[in-house]
């Protein structure tokens, strides 16, 4: 491999990475099940565990 085209990978691979940065994220951020359980009820609803069925 010459001197030209590895200076070409690099530069792809690090304008590659540069875009990845700047695009946007299609998962959104992971929220422990903890967390998700303080959340409701900080919101005043009961959590909702995985064997119970919601009152309605």
């Amino acid at each position: 491999m010459n001197r030209q085209k590895k200076l070409q990978q690099l530069f792809k691979a690090k304008a590659k990475k540069a875009s990845a940065k700047l695009a946007p994220k299609s998962k959104d951020k992971y929220i422990s099940k903890a967390d998700r359980l303080k959340l409701a009820t900080e919101a005043g609803q009961e959590p909702v565990t995985a064997g119970e069925t919601p009152a309605e």
